[in-house]
């Protein structure tokens, strides 16, 4: 919550230590990042930001949970077992075809495993889905809600609920990972010829 992806990675480092891993962050968390396409030279944020206008530090802490998740360290309020979970992968492409909104996530697959950001609806969040399966992929809702007028001193929600701009799959190389709602297609930054 504190800190952002800097502080993030500073308690990786001291995680991986104590485990008596080998290697540094770089080798064990960062290499296999980007690898993926998942980090840039600001990191994790920097590659959100060539995604999505306004990309806030929930969905940062998203990729770092796969690793967490990985590691036995992630301890999810809600298991999907198997079954849930493959109904889930099954479905949700073709679920979001549509624009959505966190309301309707939550009343289509139920109460997320783990929910990065607040219960505001002013703000953006990200749902995650976790099975209890560590090999299944963790799959992510990532909502959005920020100011569309990003010229205005003033932050106001554009939404009354964040809207679902993508959902993602875990461990999947970046360009492959994310299914993107209408929303999200209209949401992409918008880049100076």
């Amino acid at each position: 919550m504190f800190g952002g992806e800097s502080a993030i990675l500073m308690l990786v480092e001291h995680l991986l230590f104590m485990e008596g891993e080998p290697g540094s962050r770089w080798d064990v968390v960062i290499q296999p990042l980007r690898e993926r396409g998942a980090f840039s030279a600001v990191g994790v944020k920097g590659v959100f930001r060539d995604l999505i206008r306004g990309s806030d530090d929930h969905d940062v802490g998203s990729v770092h949970a796969e690793f967490a998740h990985r590691r036995g360290w992630l301890k999810p309020d809600r298991l999907l077992d198997s079954r849930t979970h493959q109904a889930l992968l099954d479905r949700v492409r073709d679920w979001a075809a549509e624009d959505r909104q966190w309301a309707d996530v939550v009343a289509e697959f139920g109460e997320p495993s783990i929910l990065f950001g607040g219960t505001n609806p002013r703000y953006g969040k990200t749902l995650a889905y976790v099975s209890e399966d560590r090999d299944h992929p963790m799959v992510f809702f990532h909502l959005w809600n920020g100011n569309l007028d990003q010229a205005s001193p003033v932050w106001e929600p554009a939404y009354e609920q964040p809207v679902l701009w993508a959902v993602r799959f875990g461990d999947a190389h970046f360009d492959e990972a994310f299914v993107r709602t209408p929303a999200g297609h209209r949401l992409r930054p918008r880049h100076p010829a």
